[in-house]
């Protein structure tokens, strides 16, 4: 019998709404029969907020409640697990707020502004015992997985250099600086709202690779180009290299909030070919593999194209669904050791990129 896992869906901006609306997508559809989502509580600023939500993404279902405070969502008891879909200086509070009440948490990503925040965050989930994952929702689409099974099964031996972007553009001189993107209030810029993206795929193919034995970046290098608007960073490149184990491999990754999607998206290049990702890439449905002659020309290309009902979002929501039902508090796939990496990194790239974010906005510092 399919587990029956109840959602709280905090926030309901733009992102909440397309995972609240893959939950309602029938599990069957992406060959799933364990595991099956409902919604039952909404929190927004306002119980009419809420509302509004619901009849949107449920068609007024009458089943799903509707809250004007976040805590009475923490509180419901037909909650399994809390979504957390706010902007990134909320989540360590709001995330910190559902763990004390008990429930489990699937935090978006950055899923806080610092590593501070998030070993109190862990320290947290240990102590009231419940699951917390950052809400890498491209760890867990198909593709990704193939990506990964292709890049490790090795017929293109060891991945040496990885390049990766996510830009897309914001026409910030056209927009209030109040802004997500623009606010450093908010945490605003191309690092840590686009910046997740172009290091997961670094994450997957690199650290993840056995070869590399779990070890940490010998060395991060980040530059950024910040906008006077506001002193966000517009645009931001940065490197990453593993030497440690037996992988020797390195990534350069770029995002900007001023210029479109590049193309291809991704590129994962390994001794004997390449694997190629087509934008976008938090979702993407596309790639292709190169394989190498001797003489470095490419002597064979393969096509792998995904289509599901959905936006892509509900494969983390199964996740999270059977990490809960089997007692787990992480996941194997996106385990805590990854968003801490994630943060290790984007704190030095901002410290060498002098990117302090205004006082009082970081909850828990070093």
């Amino acid at each position: 019998m399919a587990t029956i896992f109840k959602w709280g869906i905090i926030s309901t901006g733009y992102i909440a709404s397309k995972f609240a609306s893959d939950l309602l997508v029938d599990p069957k559809t992406r060959g799933v029969t364990d595991v099956v989502h409902q919604i039952s509580s909404v929190g927004s600023r306002s119980v009419e907020k809420a509302q509004e939500f619901i009849d949107k993404i449920a068609a007024g279902d009458k089943t799903i409640k509707a809250f004007g405070t976040y805590e009475e969502v923490y509180n419901d008891p037909d909650v399994d697990a809390v979504y957390i879909g706010t902007p990134h200086t909320h989540h360590y509070q709001n995330a910190l707020d559902a763990i004390k009440a008990g429930k489990n948490v699937l935090c978006e990503k950055p899923i806080t502004t610092n590593i501070a925040e998030l070993r109190s965050l862990l320290s947290a989930a240990k102590e009231h015992n419940v699951f917390l994952m950052e809400a890498v929702w491209t760890r867990f689409q198909p593709l990704s997985l193939e990506v990964k099974r292709i890049a490790e099964e090795g017929s293109l031996g060891l991945p040496e250099m990885l390049h990766a972007d996510l830009s897309g553009n914001f026409d910030i001189h056209n927009i209030p600086v109040t802004h997500r993107i623009l606010d450093p209030a908010l945490a605003g810029g191309a690092l840590l709202d686009l910046g997740p993206y172009p290091l997961f795929w670094a994450i997957l193919a690199l650290y993840e690779n056995p070869a590399n034995e779990g070890t940490l970046p010998t060395k991060i290098i980040g530059s950024m180009l910040k906008t006077p608007i506001t002193d966000v960073d517009q645009s931001t490149v940065f490197s990453i290299a593993f030497s440690k184990g037996k992988l020797a491999a390195q990534a350069s990754l770029s995002c900007s909030i001023t210029l479109n999607a590049k193309e291809p998206g991704v590129t994962i290049r390994f001794q004997k070919g390449n694997i190629v990702i087509k934008p976008p890439i938090y979702c993407p449905k596309e790639f292709t593999v190169q394989r190498f002659s001797k003489d470095g020309k490419i002597t064979k290309e393969e096509r792998v194209v995904f289509t599901y009902e959905g936006g892509g979002w509900h494969f983390q929501a199964d996740e999270v669904a059977r990490c809960v039902r089997d007692g787990k508090k992480e996941s194997a796939l996106w385990g805590h050791d990854k968003s801490l990496l994630e943060m290790m990194i984007f704190d030095e790239v901002r410290r060498q990129g002098d990117y302090k974010l205004p006082l009082g906005v970081e909850k828990v510092t070093e």
